[in-house]
């Protein structure tokens, strides 16, 4: 599907003082988004919390960002776990209405075996009402989803259609890129590797600075797509700073104190996350204050 190549942004959640759901400062950073440039939401993503979050508010946040949305751009919805039968019991009772696609984590902690992981994908696509993009992040789920296992997937099931691949390996991107199918998208998890995975033949990103910098980091992908590597490399050396800080004291505490400094939202994330620190609030108002002059 080409409706996700280019930029899409794992969305937070923004909450309250009272750490419910602000549904206003969702709404804001959506139409920030849409107006920055961005190609595809994600919402519902590790980014967004939803392990913290109840069923309730996760319809919420999908109904929120579906009415603000109201068709402009493509939805991703985050919808995985470590355990295979809630997952189809979820991919039977959510509503997707106006959602083009699911993002499937690869299992946590349970530290599944290659063949484990791919059962796992094959009950999720027999399930799944809508086509699915893989989701590996070893540094989170414990377990790297190989790419033999991952283009077998791609292989044997159609509406699986992308992999967001976090693993931080340009040799296992490669891989990927030279044993997927021809309409396969492979889709840079990870910012500081966004650039050389789409100058490596990859789709695009799904990014957590590109929410922040929605302007700056649309503009780097289109240019390194459309082969302007030179503009494209600039745009990442200024922007390098930041994705390595919004992850400084995990994620999504720093691009919530960038929301923060912007205005749109508290930096407030909910147990056991706590808040970026003062000193971690310091480097990132420096680094947006930098990146204010370079647009100037």
């Amino acid at each position: 599907m080409d409706c996700f190549i280019g930029t899409g942004v794992a969305l937070v959640t923004p909450f309250k003082e009272d750490l419910s759901i602000d549904v206003q400062a969702l709404q804001e950073i959506v139409e920030f988004n849409i107006a920055g440039g961005i190609d595809y939401l994600v919402v519902l993503g590790t980014t967004a919390e939803s392990v913290t979050l109840n069923k309730d508010e996760k319809e919420l946040v999908m109904r929120t960002v579906s009415l603000v949305n109201a068709g402009r751009l493509p939805l991703v919805v985050g919808v995985g776990g470590n355990n295979t039968h809630a997952v189809v019991e979820d991919l039977k009772s959510i509503d997707f209405l106006d959602y083009q696609a699911i993002l499937s984590v690869s299992p946590a902690y349970n530290k599944p075996t290659q063949e484990g992981i791919y059962q796992h994908f094959k009950a999720i696509s027999e399930a799944s009402p809508l086509p699915i993009i893989l989701y590996n992040v070893p540094s989170r789920t414990g377990s790297n989803m190989l790419p033999e296992t991952t283009i077998h997937l791609a292989r044997d099931f159609k509406n699986i259609i992308a992999i967001k691949e976090a693993c931080a390996d340009p040799i296992q991107i490669d891989k990927l890129m030279q044993g997927k199918p021809e309409d396969f998208h492979i889709i840079s998890g990870d910012d500081f590797t966004a650039l050389s995975t789409v100058l490596a033949g990859g789709s695009g990103v799904i990014s957590v600075l590109g929410q922040g910098l929605p302007n700056q980091f649309s503009s780097m992908i289109s240019y390194a797509l459309n082969g302007n590597s030179e503009s494209a490399y600039e745009l990442h050396q200024a922007m390098l700073d930041g994705m390595h800080l919004i992850f400084e004291e995990g994620n999504p505490a720093g691009i919530k104190s960038i929301f923060e400094h912007l205005g749109l939202c508290t930096g407030g994330v909910r147990l056991p996350l706590v808040p970026a620190s003062r000193v971690l609030k310091s480097k990132i108002g420096s680094f947006l204050n930098r990146q204010d002059r370079v647009e100037a």
